[in-house]
């Protein structure tokens, strides 16, 4: 599995002191200001004082994944994997893996006693899995011979999300060409656990996606609906629910503090006031509430259909904050933002970037373009990448702006919501970031990333809006999830 993780790159060569800055802070309006930062604070993730939580069904969900090893009961003697294959000592070092690997996760593993040793157990123990509500299956083949693969292709047969795991010999291409393009199903053939592992943190993400619940604020009705094929609630509620809790809402000394770490922590501050500052981290308390009101674990907005005529600050903070928190949040009421987002976050515990893609013909790259960007890219609880503070790019409240590491490998993800009886799809890509551009002088966005994408596409008709951009390259990943799920996967 592709690590994702890069060194930081803070660049904050032009520090000055706190007390520089206060001492400019009448100028913040008129010219760029650099702003203090202690050394301390670059190594440190952002700091909150009272940090807000998913509340949904999916933020106290245990996924309950069952497990099997698959083998004969007599001896291996000359038959695959052969009498050189220590079934026993392979049976305690998986367990021990999968036992570790579920712990991590935060998932239940009900191992089965002893392997199944005849297709009248693997019938038994699907129908218990199936009786249990289990969310998935894991099955470990540690035999080439006899009941094992028709074992595995009842399991890829079954209606449970599943993975097979098979060590090096105990398969041929033979055994494994029957399963691997099962719906609802993931094959692995190698010794590399890590494998089996994300197999197992796949079936732990489905489970939570299909127990997540969305707020979405938007319109003047309330009520519920399904996203698609893909699991998700829908809640939405009234733009005037956000609205009157941000105007009925004080400052707090939470929020304050909140908006200074920001100030200390900003590379620069252009534009924007502290005030700005104040009033984007209020947007975070306020969502936090509808969130713990709503019982949901994501949240999206008509930011800019609600907001952006009236006073109220727009939660470009407030979503960069959640995004960094592991709560995912999706700008414009975007649903299928929702779901890359929840994807994203659910399989690879790092936030992701919703932008509006922008071609440029001179180098072949795709520019990523928003006003809210989350900071922690590297994964949740990690330092910030080193930001900036500034005016939205309608010169109005406050975003920071991360500048992303130069040479980092990226994955871009698209979801595309289907239509009643279609399938949705996944549009998947993978580049290298290869600038950051200045807006302005540039118009857009003040986020605006630019990134060079493998697979050749002409990048004047570049597919999809609002993709996620994501630190690391899960192209790969995210196609094995695709199929896990049963969604149509396609390679930008």
């Amino acid at each position: 599995m592709a690590s994702g993780r890069c060194p930081l790159h803070c660049g904050n060569a032009d520090r000055c002191s706190r007390r520089d800055f206060l001492r400019r802070s009448a100028g913040l309006m008129a010219a760029p200001v650099v702003i203090a930062g202690c050394a301390s604070l670059v190594d440190r993730p952002l700091a909150t004082t009272t940090p807000i939580h998913a509340c949904g069904p999916a933020s106290t969900y245990t996924p309950r994944i069952k497990a099997a090893f698959v083998r004969r009961q007599e001896e291996y003697g000359m038959l695959w994997p052969g009498a050189v294959y220590d079934g026993q000592a392979a049976r305690n070092m998986y367990t021990e893996k999968m036992r570790a690997t579920a712990e991590k996760i935060g998932a239940k593993l009900d191992l089965r006693g002893e392997p199944i040793y005849g297709l009248e157990e693997a019938d038994a123990w699907i129908a218990e899995a199936r009786a249990a509500q289990a969310d998935g299956l894991l099955l470990v083949v540690i035999d080439r011979q006899k009941h094992s693969w028709p074992t595995a292709r009842k399991v890829a047969a079954s209606d449970i999300p599943s993975i097979i795991y098979s060590p090096l010999g105990t398969s041929f291409t033979t055994n494994t060409a029957d399963v691997a393009a099962a719906t609802a199903c993931v094959t692995y053939s190698t010794n590399d656990f890590s494998q089996a592992a994300y197999g197992m943190k796949m079936l732990a993400a489905a489970a939570r996606m299909r127990r997540t619940r969305c707020v979405v604020i938007r319109g003047d009705k309330r009520y519920d609906s399904p996203l698609a094929d893909l699991g998700i609630t829908l809640g939405y509620v009234t733009a005037r629910t956000f609205i009157d809790e941000y105007r009925r809402t004080p400052e707090t000394k939470e929020m304050l503090a909140m908006a200074d770490d920001y100030l200390r922590r900003a590379r620069r501050q252009t534009g924007c006031s502290r005030q700005d500052v104040i009033n984007g981290v209020k947007s975070y308390y306020v969502a936090g509430r509808i969130l713990k009101a709503e019982q949901a674990d994501a949240i999206t907005m008509d930011c800019l259909g609600a907001l952006g005529g009236i006073e109220v600050s727009l939660p470009c903070i407030a979503w960069s904050r959640m995004n960094d928190d592991g709560i995912p949040a999706a700008c414009e009421a975007d649903l299928g933002a929702v779901a890359a987002q929840t994807m994203v976050q659910y399989l690879f515990d790092r936030p992701g970037f919703q932008q509006d893609p922008v071609a440029d013909t001179a180098d072949d790259t795709i520019i990523g373009a928003h006003c809210s960007c989350p900071t922690a890219l590297n994964g949740f609880g990690t330092p910030p990448e080193p930001f900036d503070l500034m005016h939205h790019h309608g010169m109005r409240d406050a975003v920071p702006r991360p500048l992303w590491a130069v040479g980092q490998r990226v994955t871009c993800l698209d979801i595309l919501a289907g239509k009643t009886g279609q399938k949705s799809v996944a549009l998947i890509s993978a580049g290298t970031v290869v600038g950051n551009m200045d807006v302005p002088p540039s118009g857009g966005c003040v986020v605006s990333v630019k990134v060079r994408f493998d697979g050749g596409q002409e990048v004047l008709t570049f597919p999809g809006f609002h993709q996620i951009f994501f630190y690391g390259d899960y192209q790969d990943q995210l196609k094995d999830f695709c199929q896990l799920v049963n969604l149509e996967a396609t390679i930008v």
